[in-house]
């Protein structure tokens, strides 16, 4: 169909001014959001057990230590399996793209935080999101080897199983500060929370916060 003079043809919708955009952008898909829930609280699940098995006050006020080392050992077990069942979402798969490739203006923003400046250039991740998301996910994957090698001893000799446990207990107690310090990140940033929460964000929040991120 062609368009007569005068008329509007199908490319000349008018663009939305500021003032007609909604108010709140779509940031997460329900399946990343269900995929951020279970990873979170399998990862809490883990740092909360391996504090009941190693802070001997913790042991004794909760006990029943079989209970706890089963629970421990299954949800280390089950961590990878929201990530693997998230790869069906296209939207998750587009994200884990994202956050595996710095660009420009995420030196730019390592930059900005390391002379406190409040400038900091950020697509839908900042660089900061994107250095955590690629050490906790090889931290999880290297505490799952060396927690399978500590649990099944036949797997390996006692030098290996006696260098694993050494490993996994330091790269525990570093994942929990780590975790602690993504906890406080989330606490301090209501809107981001409210995101991941909700999937959606405050529009001019995204431009402040995520300049190059074109939702």
């Amino acid at each position: 169909m062609t368009s007569t003079p005068g008329s509007a043809g199908p490319t000349d919708a008018p663009t939305p001014r500021p003032s007609e955009l909604p108010a709140r952008v779509s940031r997460f898909t329900r399946a990343e959001r269900l995929v951020h829930r279970a990873t979170a609280t399998l990862t809490l699940l883990c740092v909360a057990t391996a504090a009941c098995l190693y802070v001997p006050a913790l042991a004794e006020l909760v006990g029943r230590r079989h209970l706890v080392v089963t629970v421990h050992i299954w949800t280390g077990i089950l961590l990878p399996a929201p990530y693997l069942l998230g790869l069906a979402s296209r939207a998750f798969r587009a994200d884990l793209a994202l956050l595996a490739r710095l660009t420009s203006y995420d030196k730019e923003w390592l930059r900005a935080v390391r002379r406190r400046r409040p400038d900091r250039p950020a697509g839908k991740f900042n660089a900061g999101q994107k250095l955590y998301a690629g050490w906790i996910a090889g931290a999880a994957l290297v505490m799952l080897g060396t927690g399978l090698l500590m649990w099944f001893t036949n797997l390996a000799p006692l030098s290996w199983r006696t260098g694993a446990t050494f490993v996994h207990d330091w790269l525990a107690l570093a994942a929990g500060v780590v975790v602690a310090g993504h906890l406080w990140m989330a606490l301090t940033h209501p809107e981001a929370r409210r995101g991941m929460r909700t999937g959606e964000v405050d529009r001019e929040w995204a431009r402040d916060e995520h300049p190059h991120w074109k939702p």
